[in-house]
């Protein structure tokens, strides 16, 4: 396997996996494809002509309608990198399916798949402990009772699934098992079964079983979560570290009449106007559609979906490059409740999501703090950690000064710059949200490259006030002289004079025997 990653902001990636057929730039989502290409309305060319360049089709459906041996490529005509089920969504609709594991894996061999995936065992969500302990290490079993056959067959990516549903300890277990066995031949591990959380919009516990999943595998292989492909989750899903995923959605919403957008999902009839510029909304109003023959509707919405789904991966991405995907995600919470409560879900999982977040990159963009969410984003924590960490010199004099980007600081706090040489003091520039910031690091991104559009609530106020307190508290532990530890405060309008008296309240009752001098040192500064 060759998978390199090129772009990473929080867990998520920009990455080149490389099969027979071609290269996949992920994140990405593979459409799935009649294998029988039966009432398929898209052509496959089509399809490659809008961006996709790798499909997923059901070798299931192939060899138990077909049975034809030749090479997949042929018998779809699609020149590019084809990826088969096994007929596990078979198993989860209707409970069997009429193959064994060895004969569809060797099946998908013989066809030459690009990727395979062995017969795992779906977890219901609604699957009770037993059952989804049984699914999880019957998966594993079946993948280690194909591993002679994935290993000669070496022209083929593996997929390993991971079962376990909404039981993470068994979905933890199961992951940390199936990385022992993926250097038997597999290439990718999957999260199996969230297609029945996802028709129910339970985004929070599917967020729930990709951390569990992803925080075990190495970051080095690529994951793939099936029938994720409802353009609303994809940012979402993607933050965590999912590099890839399948849908039929934009046939099968299509075929409800639902018109999908980056938002929410209509039917047609529901729709006046059409909040798209893709070909279809361009050329027809949804009155016109409604007039079309049943096959022609169900065609002209099938692209439409399509063209959304392809239009949130490319915006995604664009995201990761410029090191902006949280701030995506921000703009993109409030738009379904079960989004917004997918959101706190992976808040739950911050710490997980800083360590993957890259410190230092070239090309990021200004930093955006849209709502109180900024205050957890990573560019802003790792920051405000990175002043924690680098404390300066002991000294038992402080000075607070409001942030402005566009001060010329010594200049217009002059009697303040000359009480700092003479006393050796720390100044701070302070601002909420973006916190405290050494006087020395004012270039330094992201505190010079930043845009604030929210009002300073008192919640963001009381945040900024501690991050002080917790500034101070490190000076006091370096200080020799703590009850001589001086704190100049310059405050100027509502916001700053609140920070202040927050702050001074704070010190006072910090600690009886500590006696600190707060003063604002610009209140009658002009």
């Amino acid at each position: 396997m060759c998978f390199e990653i090129k772009e990473q902001d929080l867990a998520g990636r920009i990455g080149r996996l490389k099969t027979k057929y071609g290269v996949i730039e992920t994140p990405y989502l593979f459409p799935v494809i009649d294998p029988l290409l039966r009432n398929q309305y898209i052509s496959l060319e089509e399809i490659l002509n809008m961006g996709f360049n790798a499909i997923i089709t059901n070798a299931y459906i192939l060899k138990k309608n077909r049975n034809i041996d030749d090479d997949i490529h042929n018998i779809l005509k699609f020149p590019n990198t084809i990826m088969t089920d096994s007929g596990a969504y078979q198993i989860l609709q209707y409970g069997d399916v009429e193959v064994s594991n060895i004969d569809i894996v060797t099946y998908q061999c013989k066809i030459k798949s690009d990727i395979g995936v062995i017969l795992d065992i779906p977890t219901r969500y609604d699957a009770s402990r037993e059952e989804a302990f049984r699914s999880a290490q019957e998966t594993l079993k079946r993948a280690l009772e194909v591993k002679e056959i994935i290993q000669e067959c070496r022209d083929t990516l593996w997929v390993l699934p991971i079962q376990g549903g909404v039981y993470l300890d068994i979905l933890r277990d199961a992951a940390k098992r199936a990385v022992e066995i993926a250097g038997y031949g597999y290439s990718i591990f999957a999260l199996g079964s969230p297609t029945t959380l996802l028709e129910s919009y339970m985004f929070d516990k599917l967020i729930e079983m990709i951390y569990t999943v992803r925080s075990v595998i190495p970051s080095s292989y690529p994951l793939h979560l099936f029938g994720a492909g409802h353009p609303i989750i994809i940012p979402l899903v993607v933050a965590l570290g999912v590099d890839f995923m399948d849908s039929a959605s934009y046939i099968l919403y299509a075929e409800d009449f639902r018109y999908m957008t980056r938002r929410s999902t209509y039917r047609l009839e529901e729709l006046k106007y059409f909040p798209c510029e893709c070909p279809v909304c361009s050329r027809y109003s949804p009155e016109e559609l409604m007039k079309m023959p049943k096959n022609d509707k169900i065609r002209m919405l099938a692209l439409h979906n399509l063209y959304t789904i392809a239009r949130e991966i490319r915006e995604t991405k664009q995201a990761i490059r410029e090191g902006r995907l949280w701030e995506y995600i921000e703009e993109r919470i409030n738009s379904h409740p079960a989004v917004k409560k997918a959101f706190n879900s992976i808040k739950k999982y911050l710490e997980y999501i800083y360590r993957k977040t890259p410190i230092n990159r070239s090309n990021v963009k200004a930093l955006f703090i849209l709502s109180t969410d900024s205050l957890y984003n990573p560019k802003l924590v790792l920051s405000r950690r990175k002043v924690l960490d680098n404390m300066p010199r002991d000294t038992n004099c402080i000075i607070f000064l409001p942030y402005n980007i566009k001060a010329d600081y010594e200049k217009h706090y002059l009697h303040v710059f000359e009480y700092q040489y003479e006393n050796y003091c720390d100044i701070y520039l302070y601002k909420p949200v973006v916190g405290l910031i050494p006087y020395n690091l004012i270039s330094r991104y992201p505190f010079s490259q930043h845009e604030i559009g929210i009002e300073f609530s008192r919640e963001i106020i009381n945040d900024l006030t501690y991050f002080a307190l917790e500034v101070l508290i490190r000076y006091m532990n370096l200080s020799h002289d703590i009850l001589n530890l001086k704190v100049y405060i310059c405050s100027k309008d509502r916001w700053t004079m609140d920070f202040a008296t927050e702050l001074h309240l704070l010190l006072k009752h910090l600690a009886n025997k500590i006696s600190m001098n707060v003063v604002d040192i610009c209140r009658n500064d002009a």
